[in-house]
This record gives C-alpha cells, structure tokens and sequence, in this order.
C-alpha cells in the first residue's frame, strides 16, 4: 500500500480511491496481503476476523480473535532473577469459521493464481459489513459471478454473519461450496498442509511459539444444517466453543454432506449450476468462551444465539448493523474541512476504534484490538491514555467498563506490589489475566507509571461525567491503593538549605530508548497527579460520604492521616529543571549523554532497537517515543509556555517516532507551542499509520493507541481543549490549510457540537444535562444552554511558527558541570540478515 508516495497522501488512488466513508479497494496484489488483511479486518472489541479472503488462500497470516482468550505458557529466562515475570500470555487464534471454498468444474478459486476479470473489496464505515466482488475467468473460460460479505454484529457480542453468492455468467457447471470451521492453531489448513495452517507469512519469532497442542479437542457434532467445535487450552483451562449455521438458496439441484472431526467441521454443498442462476449460502457464526465453564455449556449458549439469529433474515441483520453505526457515527464523527484524502483517513481510524471497543464489555482493549496477535494480546497502559479519552467524550458507557476492568485486576496487582517489595498495587506492564507478562523488565516492569496512568484515566472520566457513584464504589479504591504505591516506592532526600524533596528512583518512562533511571520527569509528574487526586478525593469522601468513607477505611485499613502524607509525597516531588538550558531534562542524568544525531542516521537504520544493541541506545540521548513532550501534553498546566516550546525544541529533534504511540502527541504539542507545519506533519504520520503501512508492521494488527492518539489530536490538539480539574476549555488551533473542525461531545449528561472555523468558536447543547454548560475560550468564561448556543469570534488561531524542526539535535549548551553537549552517531551492529526482536523489546508499540 505505499505505491506513489507522496508527503500528504501514501496510497495508490489508482488502487484505493478517495471516499470519505469507505476504504476501497479494486486490484487484487499479494505483496501486501497482510496489511490489506488488517485494515479490511471486521470486529466489535470481542470478535475479531482478518481480512483473509473466504477461499482460505492466499493469506499472509490467518487470524480469528477473541478478547482475552489465551493460553499460558511458562516464561524461561536465560538468567531468572526474583520477581521476574513467570508465565506468559498469549492470545490464541481460534478455529477459523470464514473459511467457504469455491470449485467451479472441479477447479479451485485461488485468488493469487486466478484469472480476474473484475476484482472490488470494500467496507463502508456507515454499515460496517466487509463486501468483496470478482468476475472469475475459470481454466475451462467459463466466467463466474462471486460475491460475498462478512459481518461481526456490534449489537450481538457473539454473532458473525457470512454470505458467498455464486452466479454461472457463462454456460452450465458444477459447483461445489465447502464451508469449514478449521483449527489453524493446531491443525491444518484448508488444504490439509499443516506448515500452511496459520497463513504464508505467519512467522513463530515474532510470538510466543507453542511446543504442544493448545486447544484440546472437547467434543465436536454436525447435523442437517449446523455444526459445532469445542476446546479447552492446555495451560490456561479457558473454554471455546464454535457453531454456524447454514442456509443454501438455489433454484438448481443440489445435496450437502456433512462431516465433522476434531479439529475441522465440513458442510459441502454440491450444485449443478445453470447460467444466470444464484447460488447463495449463508453462514451464521457464533463463539462463546469462558474462563472455564464446561464446553458443554458453552455449546448451549451457541445454540441460543444461532436459533435467536434464525428469527432474523442477513438483510435484517445488516440493517441492524446499520443502524448500530448511524448512531455511532452521531456520537463520534469528526468532520474536518481539509479535503477527502484525510477526512477518509480520519473516519478510517474511528471505524476501527469502534471495531476494537465497542463489545470489550468488561475486558481490556488490546494494542493490537482484535485484528491481530501482535503484542501477543496484551493490554498496555495505551488503553488509558490513548483511547480512553475517546471513550469518555464519545461514549462514556464503554470509557467506564474498560476502567471497571482495570479495578477487577487490583488483586492480582495487590500481589504483583508485594512481590515488588511495595504497599499498595502496582498494575502489570503488559497483560490479559492481570499477572504481569513482560519478561523484559527495564523497558517493561519498570514502567511504573502505569499506576499513575489509570488513576490519570479515571479523574479524566469522573471530571466529564460527573460519575461520583463510580468513583465512591471502585475508583476511590483505586486511587488509594495507587497513591500508597507512589509513597512507598519515593523517598525523601535533605539539603541543607533546601526543604525536602521527594524522588523516585529506579523507573523507566514511556521511552523506551532510556530505562531504569532516577526521577524521570513524566513518572514524577504523573506520580504528583495521581498523589494528589488520592488526597482529594478521600477528604472530599470524608466531608461529604462520611458513610462510603467508613467503608473504605474499614476494608482498605486506611490511615486518617494517610491523605495528607500523599499530598506532602506532591508537594515536595521533584520535577528535573535545567536553569542554563531552560528545559526539563527526562531525568536527572539524561543530559550527561552524547546526544544521537538523527539528522546523521541513514533511514536503513531505523527503528534503531532493530540495528543496535539496546546497551548502546541506552547510552545516548534519543527518545523512542515523547516523553516529557507527553507530559507536557497530559499535565499542560504545570508547565509555562516558555518551558513548552523550549521542551519541545530540544526534544523533537532527537525522538526518532520509532513507536507509533509519538506522533498524536508531538502534533499535539507542536500544535500548543504554534509549530502548526510540524503539527499537520505529524497528524498526517499519525492518521495514516496503518491505512498507509507506515511503520511496516500493520500486518501485525492495528495499533490502536495511535487511532485513539488521532482522536486526542484533532479535539486536544487542533481544538485546543482542555478538561483539567473539570473545567472544559478551547483554545483553537485549526491548521491554516482547513476550512472547519467539527465534533461532538459527552460532557456531564450534556451533549455538545463543537465547530470550529478560522473566524469563530460554536458550541451547541443538542441534549441538556446541567441546565448551563460553562465553558472557556482562552480563558474567558462563557455558557450555552440549549436554546442559546455559544458563538465565540476568533482573532487568530494562537501562534504560527513556520517550518519543521527538522532531526538535527540542539548542541553546543552548557551542562550544569560546565561541560558542552555534543552530538554523535555509533556504528550500527553487522547482521547476516535481519534480527528478529522478541516481543518483549517492542512494548510500546
């Protein structure tokens, strides 16, 4: 998908055409059948099926995912160390049920190998059903109509809905349709090739290989129109069941027979076709899993959903699905003035938000959603920076479920701290069970600030709900126990002269390029929040719920003095501030290294950590991702402008993007400090990630921080909003270059329409909650109500500075020793061929 580069626009248009609700695509290509597999993926945030054509082949890698549906596996580290990471996560593909088979004369459609004449794959974002048309030249010359289409349900958690539809254009022909439920992960492929099972390009470096069966077969059963598979992972003990249903609509002869094994299910449908008449066979597919209930059982639930399903026609699902999306988009939109190309790009990124949450329920969101095994499942600390945002302003139903599963891990996070030597909780660097899985710990384990992080997600959510009976019942816990986790790990240090000063000490940030190091700025200031917020929330309970707090006291064995000590541990954080050089450096020692000239690093070179030893990139100034940018970005009112943009300059110049988590926010914050070039640069980075293959790793899945990221950096950063302390503010920034920015918004039981052109600020009250919305415009309180709307006029949109900062690092500055800061580039590693990283040391994204 990187044909034709251009600096706005990395599509083939000739290939996938402009159209601001669908991705479209009209030439069939196998070089990049696994992104093409990703973003034409289909799921609702607990169902997830790639892109993989209904043939079975060709496919780069096959794929069929459940949230949070793994197996375990015993971590080995060369040398184990205590409180090492012990058993690994990995999520497991589950049997394949896309899989429908085409002979015509006996011949097999293989789209690599045939003879298309046409060739449309599309999925329109307002109805959310993949559809694919071609005209097929058989071997014998006959011409063949197929067409199909694909759909998970986001109004039934369990229900997937297939068709495949064959029309004879030419003459008279046999056919035969196989439709399979097949257990790839350990069994064949359609086939029977068993290296083929799990696609072409599969490659077991890149997971958790599994040396053993991991779905033990649990019963399978076929009858007249329905069949069913059930499993249990080996380590793990989780549950699956399978079933679909079939329907066959012909006017021409025909039979099935049906057969059913282990791990594949059969129903083959065999019609003497006649030209100009439809084959039509339809699928309707059902999983349910659990952590451990019988197959049995689970097999009933699929035989409830199919039959509720059999009440129902396709088109009448499909026009449920429709309607599903109509009111999402209503809810979540963003309309923007700057053309087709990036308003197609941005609905592209919403469309998949959607498919990556909206069923979760109570489970986590994964960084890859359900599109993909990469991260091998896990949930990181993206879900609450990166997309719970979206969720709370959007659909704050969902925002809340994902954060009532993080309060459901605080047991497994209580062990996890003890074992870390810490009061308190610590919650797990990457996850599916709750039990911390990342066997690197310096750029995992050490990331502590992801305690801080969900604390961060959580106030964010209470402060545009209002949603106090939450926060009393699961978040006051939360904040308590992460609170005493901070105080724990800090200690206080004296001077004389000086007051005390708190500083926490052997941590790694959301870089990844410096780990384990003392007072970085992003943990410290993080840290101070979630302190914080701890202390005022407690006393707000005490005062005002003297019942819920007596509750909390008794079962967490709270201290009446505690909250005062969190806010001391605030008071007296320390927050690294270099005076010669006006800027915060990320920790105390980071400006004591070389710095990395980027401006030097030829682009075969990056991402770095697959080119040079992570010992080597740990000696130098270079960011994988931003750091203290991103917290200037979550935490802007502890910082002054000046401190921003001098922030800003020193570090852009030496964070290489190498994680796709960096983009959103260098064009947030370049958007604040008036970069406004550098800021569209990067949006465009960021809202073509996966759309454009930019970081080359979509095969691996959608990375689903950086389509929350996009979200975040057309509301907090074109917008300008700002939600601290409760208080919803703009100060828009829209790109030069656009004629309007329009959303809409959840704010405290009201709903809001935000439109923004370069001479005005609107925002209408479509549903009323408070019967007055306050909100500020560069400082200036102003109200709407329902029937009076807020129109704010704009002399500007905020400070312009033009051009991009470019990757040549600021040298030359004095560091407090009197030393001078200079710049280099190390000599990369040799390789045979390319080194395969392990999971581990991708963590990030």
């Amino acid at each position: 998908m990187k044909q034709r580069m251009r600096s706005d626009d990395p599509l083939d248009r000739g290939r996938f055409p402009v159209d601001p609700w669908r991705l479209v695509e009209t030439d069939y290509r196998p070089e990049d059948l696994g992104t093409t597999e990703t973003v034409f993926a289909v799921g609702n945030g607990y169902l997830g099926m790639r892109g993989n054509p209904e043939e079975g082949r060709d496919a780069f890698a096959h794929g069929t995912f459940i949230n949070g549906f793994h197996e375990t596996w015993p971590i080995r580290h060369a040398e184990a160390a205590y409180g090492f990471a012990r058993t690994g996560q990995t999520i497991v593909n589950v049997p394949d049920a896309k899989v429908m088979k085409l002979y015509v004369d006996d011949e097999p459609l293989i789209l690599g190998t045939a003879d298309l004449e046409h060739y449309e794959r599309r999925i329109d974002f307002r109805e959310g059903v993949l559809r694919r048309q071609l005209l097929w030249r058989t071997p014998s010359g006959k011409r063949v109509q197929v067409t199909s289409s694909r759909m998970v349900s986001m109004t039934q958690r369990h229900l997937a809905v297939l068709t495949l539809e064959v029309t004879m254009i030419d003459g008279d022909a046999p056919i035969v349709i196989s439709s399979q439920i097949l257990n790839r992960q350990d069994g064949e492929d359609e086939y029977h090739v068993r290296d083929a099972a799990m696609g072409e390009g599969f490659d077991p470096r890149k997971s958790a290989a599994f040396d053993e069966r991991v779905l033990l077969p649990r019963g399978h059963e076929v009858n007249d129109h329905r069949m069913w598979l059930g499993y249990q992972c080996a380590r793990s003990g989780m549950t699956l069941a399978v079933a679909a249903d079939h329907h066959l609509r012909t006017d021409d002869p025909h039979d099935a027979v049906a057969r059913c094994e282990e791990d594949r299910g059969k129903m083959v449908f065999r019609i003497d076709a006649t030209e100009g008449n439809t084959v039509r066979l339809e699928k309707v597919v059902t999983y349910h899993s659990s952590a451990g209930v019988p197959v049995r059982e689970l097999v009933d639930r699929c035989d409830r959903t199919l039959d509720r399903a059999a009440r129902f026609t396709v088109e009448e699902h499909h026009a449920d699905q429709r309607a599903w999306f109509e009111r999402y988009w209503d809810v979540a939109d963003v309309e923007i003035g700057g053309g087709a190309v990036l308003q197609q790009a941005v609905r592209f990124n919403l469309f998949h938000l959607a498919q990556a949450t909206t069923r979760a329920d109570q489970q986590g969101v994964a960084a890859k959603g359900v599109t993909g095994s990469g991260y091998e499942g896990h949930y990181f600390w993206d879900t609450e920076i990166y997309v719970v945002p979206f969720l709370t302003y959007t659909q704050p139903h969902i925002a809340r479920n994902v954060l009532h599963f993080r309060t459901r891990m605080l047991p497994a996070a209580r062990a996890r701290a003890r074992e870390m030597a810490q009061s308190g909780v610590l919650f797990p660097w990457r996850t599916i069970n709750g039990e911390e899985a990342s066997a690197y710990y310096a750029a995992g384990s050490a990331q502590m600030h992801i305690n801080a992080d969900i604390a961060y997600a959580l106030m964010q959510y209470i402060g545009a709900t209002n949603d106090i009976g939450f926060l009393v019942r699961e978040g006051a816990e939360l904040l308590v126990e992460t609170a005493r986790m901070w105080e724990e790990l800090g200690f206080w240090r004296r001077r004389n002269g000086h007051p005390p000063s708190f500083h926490i000490h052997g941590v790694t940030g959301p870089d990844e390029y410096t780990t384990v190091v003392n007072n970085n700025l992003f943990t410290n200031v993080m840290a101070r929040f979630n302190l914080e917020r701890a202390a005022l929330v407690i006393e707000r309970m005490r005062v005002e719920q003297p019942t819920e707090y007596d509750r909390l006291a008794r079962q967490l064995d709270l201290d009446p003095a505690e909250p005062e000590q969190w806010q001391r541990c605030a008071d007296g954080m320390t927050i690294p501030f270099d005076e010669g050089l006006g800027i915060h450096p990320q920790d105390d020692f980071f400006l004591d290294r070389e710095v990395w000239d980027l401006s030097r690093t030829p682009d075969e070179l990056t991402p770095l950590l697959l080119h040079y030893h992570p010992l080597v990139i740990y000696r130098f100034q270079v960011l994988k991702q931003a750091d203290v940018v991103l917290a200037m970005y979550l935490q802007g009112d502890r910082f002054t402008p000046e401190e921003k943009r001098a922030n800003f300059e020193y570090y852009d110049p030496i964070t290489t993007g190498d994680s796709t988590l960096s983009a959103v926010v260098q064009s947030i914050v370049a958007s604040e400090v008036g970069y406004h070039e550098a800021a569209m640069d990067y949006f465009r980075q960021a809202v073509f990630v996966d759309l454009g293959d930019l970081h080359g790793n979509t095969v691996d899945g959608m990375h689903v921080a950086s389509l929350g990221g996009v979200w975040s950096a057309l509301t907090f950063g074109f917008a300008g909003m700002n939600d601290r302390n409760g208080r919803l503010s703009f100060a828009p920034r829209l790109p030069k270059e656009w004629s309007h920015l329009a959303f809409k918004l959840a704010w405290r039981g009201s709903r809001l329409q935000v439109t923004i052109t370069q001479d005005e600020l609107r925002v209408e009250v479509l549903e009323k909650g408070e019967d007055e919305v306050r909100v500020r415009v560069r400082g200036e309180v102003h109200s709407a109500t329902i029937d009076r709307p807020l129109r704010v006029a704009l002399p500007d949109q905020g400070p312009r500075i033009d051009g991009l900062l470019g990757k040549v690092p600021q040298t030359g500055g004095t560091r407090a020793d009197g030393t001078t800061i200079t710049a280099g580039v190390p000599e990369p590693m040799a390789f045979d061929e390319e080194p395969v990283i392990p999971a581990e040391m991708e963590t990030g994204e």
